[in-house]
């Protein structure tokens, strides 16, 4: 079988997206299988029938073997057609029903076969009609209508040559041609919904693979993200290192608790620097640094973030309960901060007029966890576009951070944002 069995399929490079056919393979036809899972097919090899195909070849066979029979019978009472030519139309016929069963591995060379013999042979009728309708199915329009023509030009020609005992000449020329197109008819909408499935199997790929780039997009953005704020931090440790640094390089002389003062703040700056540096290592950065030196946030700067959401209209009630706020490493409060930040915007945009809840809780040792949860919306609330995309931002932050983060919606409708950091 070629790729002209069922239609044109678009190409999906190897690799990027599973295409493996997991569904009842002995139910599919053997080409249409090709086409799902072409990985599955043996090198060099036409594909192999499955039990439906067999059933399939089977009955068509029967069905040309019952045609001829019927043909055969009609001959013996033909006064038109001398024994001898009977005879001869009888063997073409049971070599034209054996045929059939190459039909799936040449479609066109065998419905080109049966054309001349169909004209000769009354009991090959049946065969001329499987290939035909073979080679509809598995062929483009340009070989059927060719083919299909060629037999329809000589069926008046056949029953004047050699016309039926029993109906008129009109009505048989008549029947057989309808017959003919029904046939072709019947094999092209086959075909056609053999492409409908290959092109909806496309379409599937193409958006798994668009969902995919546009996740890793998003990961690649909240990176960048994440490493100007390090850039940030490290910049101010740097620069406060060199400057107590220098403070001591030029004056040696300083009095003995100033100089202890200034190396411990350089000892205490350089552990800083270390422990932000630990968590950039990885971080891919494809832009350029931000300079604008904005100050990041951190847990402390959440009340005002729930002050602001409050003057913008949004119903938010805090629940601050953590053991030494103070003590919050930097880069854990800002990755708290950002998730509560992301939750309220969520909620802003889904949920629309809905109270929501914003829990941090948290001790030395036991780490931090941040919960941010709204009801259900009430009404219809129509669809944001790129929703999804600061979620797997915030899983990549609290992942970096050494914690994790789940998000979905509750049994009672609403939403929720759940993280855990490390502290301590």
């Amino acid at each position: 079988m070629t790729g002209d069995d069922v239609g044109h399929a678009s190409p999906v490079p190897v690799g990027e997206t599973p295409a493996l056919f997991t569904g009842r393979r002995w139910f599919f036809p053997s080409a249409l299988l090709h086409e799902l899972d072409p990985d599955a097919a043996r090198p060099g090899r036409r594909p192999r029938r499955t039990a439906r195909d067999w059933v399939v070849d089977f009955f068509c066979f029967m069905l040309a073997v019952l045609v001829g029979a019927l043909a055969a019978d009609a001959l013996a009472g033909n006064p038109h057609v001398p024994d001898g030519l009977a005879v001869v139309d009888q063997v073409a016929g049971a070599l034209a029903c054996a045929a059939v069963w190459l039909r799936r591995r040449w479609p066109l060379g065998l419905a080109v076969a049966l054309t001349p013999v169909s004209f000769l042979s009354d009991t090959a009728g049946g065969a001329g009609l499987i290939a035909l309708f073979t080679l509809a199915v598995h062929r483009p329009f340009r070989y059927v209508a060719w083919v299909g023509g060629v037999n329809m030009a000589q069926v008046p020609l056949f029953y004047w040559v050699r016309p039926d005992a029993d109906l008129p000449y009109l009505v048989s020329v008549v029947f057989v041609e309808v017959l003919t197109v029904a046939t072709i008819g019947w094999g092209m909408f086959v075909r056609a919904k053999r492409q409908l499935l290959l092109s909806l199997r496309d379409r599937a790929r193409r958006a798994e693979t668009e969902v995919r780039l546009r996740a890793e997009r998003a990961q690649r953005l909240a990176r960048e993200a994440i490493a100007r704020e390090m850039h940030d931090v490290l910049a101010h440790r740097l620069t406060l290192l060199s400057v107590h640094a220098g403070a001591l390089e030029f004056r040696p002389d300083a009095p003995p608790a100033q100089t202890a003062r200034a190396a411990g703040v350089i000892r205490e700056s350089a552990h800083e620097a270390l422990q932000d540096l630990r968590e950039i290592i990885g971080v891919l950065r494809a832009g350029e640094a931000d300079d604008t030196g904005r100050p990041q946030p951190t847990l402390g700067a959440l009340d005002t973030l729930v002050a602001e959401s409050r003057q913008a209209g949004m119903k938010v009630s805090l629940d601050h309960r953590v053991e030494d706020p103070a003590g919050v490493p930097p880069s854990v409060g800002r990755t708290a901060y950002r998730i509560a930040q992301e939750g309220l915007t969520n909620a802003r945009k889904h949920a629309p007029g809905t109270e929501v809840a914003v829990t941090v809780t948290g001790a030395p040792g036991t780490g931090l966890t941040v919960r941010v949860h709204n009801p259900p919306p009430e009404g219809e609330v129509p669809p944001v576009p790129g929703s999804g995309q600061g979620l797997i931002g915030l899983m990549e932050r609290a992942t970096l951070a050494g914690g994790r983060l789940e998000h979905g919606p509750t049994p009672q409708g609403g939403f929720e944002v759940r993280a855990w950091l490390p502290w301590g």
